[in-house]
C-alpha cells in the first residue's frame, strides 16, 4: 500500500479505479471488492485502487479520531458489524467479521494485529467494552480502521492502493473512456477507469431561511450557528449563563447537550434516591430547545428479543416494491407507499403481542393473522379487526400518536410543559426497558426491513427518514436520563411541539415559541440549528458533487443525486447509467440507514455494497480483456 499523492507510471494494460471517500461506506465497499475478486477475476490479476479523502481511511471525517472522548455512538456495541452475514441478500460470499463487542474481545486476547497500537486510552476502553455499552466514536473509529486494513489486506495479491488525503474537486472523462479525476491544488489529475463517490455526510450552503437568519445575527451582533456536523461547529460562541435557543431534539442536539455541559467541566453523580443529579460547573448556556415533535427521539431499546423474529417483509417486501416501481409516473409516498409501510409495522407489532403476551389479545393469532392478511391497508376493517382483538388500546399500534406525541396537548405555562416533558422521557426510557413491550422491538426490526425495501424506490422525500429516525435510531437510554437530570438542573429547558423560531428586528433578538405553550415567548442572542444540512446537490459545498451534476448527472425532486438502484451507478438526466461512474452514501437518492448496521439485519448497505462491488469487477474484466487484445 502506497500513500504516494502522486498517481505513479502503469501500463496500458492496468486497470485502476478512484474512491472518493475513504470513510466507513468506501470501506465496506473495498470489503465487497475484495470478497468477491476470487470469483469475478478469476485470473488473479490485480488492480490500483486510489482513495481521495482529506481524512485517514476507515472513519473518514465523521467518525475520525480527533474528536472529543465524550461523544458516544448511538447503537450498542454488539449491534455495529461491517461484515455481512446469511441475512445479507447477495450475489458474492459471505466473509464473516467480528462485530465491534467482538473486536473488542479480541484485543482483550492480544488481537487483532496492530491492537496494541491503540492509545492506551482506547485500549483501556475496548478492554472494558460490553455488548451492551455504547462505544465512544474515537474507539468506532480504531475499529473501522482495522477493517478498513483488513479489507485491503485481503484484495488480490499485487493489487497497490493509494491513499490521497486530498480533495477531489471534479471528475471528467468521456462515457466509454477513462475518467479523469481533479484534486484540488494539483495540475494533473488521476486517471481511473472507474470512479466511485462515498462521499458521506456533507456540508452544505444555507438555504434562504438561514441566510436570512445569519444576515440578521450579523447586523445586530448575534450568534447564528446553521446545520452542520456539531463536533466541527465553533461552540465557544456560546457564552456561560446566556440563553441559547435550539431547534432540534435528535441526534445533533444530543451531540450539542454534551459538548455544552461536561464538555465544559459539568458532572452527573446519583443522589440519595438513585435519581442522576447534575452540578454544573458555570461555564454552561441555558439551552431553550424545541422541535416540530417537540420531544427527543425515542431511547434505543434496552433488551434484546427473545423467540421468534418478526416474519417481515410480508406486506412491503419485493413483490410490492416491485408493483410500485411499476406504476405510471413515480409513487405517491403518502397515497401510494405509506398504507403499505404501515400495515408491515402493525403486522410485526401484533405478531409480537400474540405470539410473546398471548394473555393481552383475544383469540388465536392464525385466526387474526388470515383476517389482517385480507383488510385493506389504513381501511375501517382493519381498524374494527385491531379494536376487537386486542382490549386496552395502549396495546395498539398508533402511528400517527407516534410521530405526533404532544398534538393537542396546551400547558398553561412554561413549567407544566417541563413536567410534562420530563414525564414523557421518563416514561420512554421505562417502556424501551421493558420487554413487557416488546412488540416496540418488533416493530424496530420491521422498520429495518421497510428501510431495506425503499431503496429500490429511489428518492420518496424527507420524512420518511426523519421518522425511521425518530423511532429507530434515537440515543441511549443514559442519555436521555442525562437530559433530565439537565432539565432539572434548569441546563435544558423545553420549548415544546411546533417550535417556530422568528427575528425580531426591533428588539434585535431571536424569538422562540411553540403550540404547546400559547402566549409564551422565549427571547435570546444566540441560535443553534441542532441538524445536520440536507444532502442536496444544488446546495452541497462539495465542488465535485456540484460539478457533477452541472455537467449532466440527474438530481431528483428533493435534490438527491439519481443512481441506478440496482448497482448505484450515476444517471444522467436521460436516466441512463454512466458506464464507469457510481455513488454511494446520503447523498444519491439510494442512501441506506447507516454504512454499518446490526448484524444479521439485511442491511441495505451491505446490499448495495455488494452489488456495486460487482458491477466494478465486471467492468474491470471486461477492460482487461480490451486491454490484453490491443496491448
Amino acid at each position: 500500500m502506497s500513500a504516494n499523492p502522486d498517481q505513479p507510471p502503469r501500463s496500458p494494460a492496468t486497470i485502476v479505479i478512484v474512491i472518493v471517500g475513504a470513510g466507513p461506506r468506501a470501506t465496506g465497499l473495498i470489503e465487497r471488492l475484495a470478497a468477491n475478486a476470487p470469483e469475478l477475476r478469476g485470473d488473479g490479476a490485480p488492480f490500483e485502487l486510489h482513495l481521495v479523502d482529506p481524512h485517514p481511511p476507515g472513519g473518514g471525517r465523521i467518525w475520525r479520531l480527533d474528536q472529543s472522548p465524550l461523544l458516544w455512538m448511538n447503537s450498542m456495541a454488539e449491534d455495529v458489524t461491517m461484515f455481512t452475514d446469511e441475512s445479507v441478500e447477495r450475489e458474492g460470499p459471505i466473509r464473516p467479521g467480528p462485530s465491534l463487542a467482538e473486536w473488542a474481545d479480541k484485543i482483550r486476547e492480544g488481537e487483532p494485529p496492530g491492537a496494541r497500537a491503540l492509545p492506551p486510552e482506547l485500549a483501556a476502553e475496548a478492554a472494558a467494552l460490553t455488548g451492551q455499552s455504547f462505544a465512544t466514536r474515537r474507539l468506532q473509529s480504531a475499529y473501522l480502521r482495522w477493517v478498513y486494513e483488513r479489507s485491503v489486506a485481503a484484495l488480490p495479491p499485487g493489487t497497490t492502493v493509494h491513499e490521497h488525503r486530498d480533495l477531489a474537486v471534479r471528475v471528467t472523462g468521456p462515457r466509454d473512456g477513462r475518467q479523469q479525476v481533479w484534486l484540488e491544488g494539483r495540475t494533473a489529475p488521476l486517471t481511473a477507469d472507474a470512479v466511485v463517490l462515498a462521499l458521506g455526510h456533507l456540508d452544505a450552503e444555507p438555504d434562504a431561511e438561514q441566510r436570512a437568519l445569519t444576515a440578521f445575527a450579523a447586523e445586530h451582533g448575534l450568534v447564528h450557528l446553521p446545520p452542520e456536523f456539531t463536533a466541527d461547529s465553533e461552540l465557544s460562541v456560546l457564552r456561560p449563563g446566556e440563553p441559547v435557543l435550539v431547534r432540534g431534539l435528535g441526534l445533533a442536539f444530543v451531540d450539542l447537550m454534551v459538548l455544552l455541559t461536561e464538555g465544559r467541566g459539568g458532572r452527573y453523580e446519583r443522589g440519595p434516591d438513585g435519581e442522576l443529579v447534575y452540578r454544573p460547573s458555570g461555564r454552561e448556556p441555558v439551552l431553550y430547545a424545541g422541535s416540530r415533535r417537540g420531544v427527543p427521539y425515542h431511547a434505543k431499546i434496552g433488551y434484546s428479543l427473545s423467540g421468534e423474529r418478526p416474519p417481515v417483509p410480508r406486506f412491503f417486501g419485493p413483490a410490492q416494491v416491485d408493483a410500485l416501481r411499476s406504476l405510471p409516473g413515480r409513487p405517491d409516498f403518502r397515497r401510494d407507499i405509506w398504507p403499505l409501510i404501515a400495515k408491515e409495522l402493525g403486522f410485526a407489532h401484533y405478531h409480537r403481542l400474540f405470539t410473546a403476551h398471548p394473555e393481552r389479545t383475544a383469540g388465536e393469532w392464525p385466526a387474526f393473522e388470515e383476517k389482517y392478511a385480507a383488510c385493506p391497508p389504513g381501511s375501517p376493517e382493519l381498524d374494527a379487526l385491531v379494536a376487537a382483538a386486542v382490549p386496552d388500546p395502549a396495546d395498539r399500534l398508533d402511528l400517527d400518536a407516534l410521530d405526533h406525541p404532544l398534538a393537542g396537548l396546551r400547558f398553561p405555562d412554561h413549567e407544566a410543559l417541563e413536567q410534562g416533558l420530563r414525564a414523557h422521557i421518563e416514561a420512554d426510557l421505562a417502556r424501551r426497558h421493558n420487554p413487557a413491550h416488546s412488540p416496540d422491538l418488533a416493530v424496530f426490526l420491521a422498520l429495518l426491513s421497510v428501510y431495506g425495501q425503499l431503496i429500490r424506490l429511489g428518492d420518496i422525500g424527507g420524512w420518511w427518514h426523519g421518522f425511521f429516525s425518530y423511532l429507530a435510531s434515537g440515543p441511549p437510554g443514559p442519555r436521555l436520563e442525562q437530559l433530565l437530570a439537565l432539565s432539572r438542573a434548569g441546563v435544558v429547558r423545553f420549548l415544546g411541539a411546533e417550535t417556530t423560531v422568528t427575528a425580531d428586528p426591533l428588539r434585535g433578538v431571536f424569538r422562540a415559541s411553540s403550540a404547546s405553550v400559547p402566549g409564551h415567548a422565549v427571547e435570546a442572542r444566540a441560535l443553534v440549528e441542532a441538524r445536520l444540512p440536507e444532502p442536496t446537490v444544488d446546495r452541497s459545498r462539495d465542488t465535485l458533487l456540484r460539478s457533477l451534476h452541472r455537467d449532466g448527472a440527474a438530481a431528483t425532486p428533493a435534490g438527491l443525486l439519481a443512481v441506478s438502484p440496482a448497482d448505484g451507478r450515476i444517471l444522467d438526466r436521460a436516466g441512463s447509467p454512466h458506464p464507469r461512474r457510481f455513488a454511494l452514501g446520503p447523498h444519491t437518492d439510494a442512501r441506506a440507514s447507516g454504512a454499518f448496521a446490526r448484524p444479521r439485519t439485511n442491511a441495505p448497505a451491505f446490499r448495495q455494497n455488494d452489488a456495486t462491488a460487482r458491477a466494478l469487477l465486471r467492468c474491470l474484466r471486461d477492460l482487461s480483456c480490451r486491454a490484453s487484445l490491443t496491448a
